[in-house]
């Protein structure tokens, strides 16, 4: 089994399901409401854990109801939780989350997520050094992105990098970083404006740019080459793209190609939207191969 270290936020998921998605200004009446762990970090390594990895979680919760609940589910879905930390001057940090419309529409309040810093890293070296991949994502400060990435490349530890949220990223990170997987509004950004197609060429067999039901772009050093998606029938596209970045994960540390990395990260994100919210519909190892055959 590979291991995988994950980096970032762990969240609880506020989720309101609705026919409209209200205006600003507008009062619309919802379908439902629940309360589901979340977070980009905390839902990488709950999709990675369900597809075989060993899972070191490194992150902070708060000393708080929800913070008690995220770290239950971590321990319910064999994630590690010896590098998180419970923070008792800060509450948990929510993702609030409207379904509605065939998409969805999120306000991330990081809390405790701003505990995550290159301080608290630094208490998880061991960990880290022992890890066949890194996941990182851009919930927690920008520091400590910039600190994961000069220590993954230094001692030689694959970092795979989910610009997510999107914000700028310093050239450093970007070359430091072994995969960028943005999607089409993170690669804009990213990249300055650079067209997705000339960032690509630039960055072979690096960025990978997730287009959504159409699958992900990315340049082998001589082509631009579209790996398609899976069609499915969606019911909760949250935690789509954290199901897709942990399986690419798992699927690159496992020592397969790219094409059948993106090919199972595509199938497991694929399943992962059929069932409601963002680790609900996360698939285990099994159905993923079982769909792929």
């Amino acid at each position: 089994m590979v291991k995988i270290a994950v980096v970032g936020s762990a969240s609880m998921d506020l989720v309101v399901t609705s026919s409209k998605r209200p205006g600003a200004g507008e009062t619309v009446l919802g379908e439902a409401f629940k309360t589901v762990p979340g977070g980009k970090g905390a839902n990488q390594a709950v999709a990675a854990a369900r597809l075989g990895a060993i899972v070191s979680m490194i992150g902070c919760v708060g000393d708080d109801h929800y913070g008690k609940a995220i770290l239950q589910n971590f321990k319910e879905n064999n994630v590690r939780t010896d590098y998180v930390k419970p923070v008792t001057d800060m509450e948990s940090g929510t993702a609030h989350i409207v379904l509605a419309e065939g998409d969805n529409s999120i306000v991330v309040v990081k809390g405790a997520n701003d505990r995550v810093t290159p301080q608290y890293v630094e208490k998880a070296l061991k960990v880290i050094r022992e890890s066949d991949i890194v996941l990182i994502q851009q919930e927690i400060p920008e520091e400590t992105v910039e600190y994961v990435s000069k220590i993954c490349h230094d001692i030689r530890v694959p970092l795979l990098l989910n610009p997510a949220p999107a914000r700028a990223l310093s050239q450093t990170v970007i070359e430091k970083a072994t995969y960028l997987t943005p999607n089409e509004h993170e690669a804009s950004i990213l990249f300055g404006g650079l067209k997705s197609e000339e960032a690509l060429r630039r960055y072979p067999n690096k960025v990978f740019i997730t287009v959504g039901n159409k699958g992900v772009r990315y340049h082998d050093g001589e082509n631009e080459v579209l790996v398609p998606a899976y069609q499915v029938e969606a019911v909760d596209t949250t935690g789509a793209g954290d199901t897709f970045n942990a399986a690419f994960a798992v699927a690159l540390a496992e020592g397969k190609s790219l094409r059948e990395s993106l090919r199972f990260a595509n199938r497991a994100a694929s399943l992962s939207v059929m069932k409601f919210g963002a680790q609900g519909g996360m698939p285990t190892r099994a159905e993923v191969e079982e769909s792929l055959e």
